[in-house]
């Protein structure tokens, strides 16, 4: 295997059946919460702005040679949307200064996974355009729209819940 097909498929997780995007996506959430408890938000925030250009990297040459630029085995792009999904609670309690939010705040990475799976299966507006364009580049656009939409939905949730909105 070739290290971009290795890093696409984040380490073969791509190939889990079914719903490949589904076990990215989940492993994505694993580790970020992970990376956020372990080192803190700002090294969240660092994982994230450096798998999204690894992530147009290996796409690109794990597609160069092939007719499908969107395989389902790609999920690098699950794991920067996932991230950028979230990055909103994270924030949120990072900004609080509360720790082991995981546990406590369950529903906040919990929304996270579950609107960005919603996006990413429905592609609204420029995330179905990104994925229209049938290319690498587009493979990896629409995850990162579904993780923005994620993020947003993920805190008017909270919002909604909290009743700061219902004020």
């Amino acid at each position: 295997m070739t290290l971009p097909r290795l890093v696409s498929t984040v380490f073969g997780i791509g190939h889990l059946k079914p719903a490949p995007g589904t076990w990215g996506s989940a492993v994505a959430i694993a580790v970020g919460v992970a990376i956020d408890q372990l080192f803190g938000f700002p090294a969240l925030v660092i994982a994230t702005l450096l798998v999204i250009p690894l992530g147009y990297w290996a796409t690109t040459r794990t597609v160069a040679e092939a007719e499908n630029k969107d395989p389902s085995e790609i999920v690098i792009d699950e794991v920067a949307g996932q991230w950028i999904a979230l990055l909103c609670p994270a924030a949120e309690f990072w900004w609080r200064g509360t720790e082991d939010w995981w546990l406590v705040a369950y529903p906040g990475w919990v929304a996270a996974f579950v609107f960005f799976r919603l996006f990413d299966i429905w592609k609204p507006g420029p995330a179905g355009r990104a994925d229209a364009k049938g290319t690498a580049a587009g493979t990896m656009e629409d995850d990162l729209w579904a993780g923005l939409f994620a993020g947003v939905a993920t805190i008017l949730a909270a919002g909604v819940a909290h009743g700061v909105l219902m004020r």
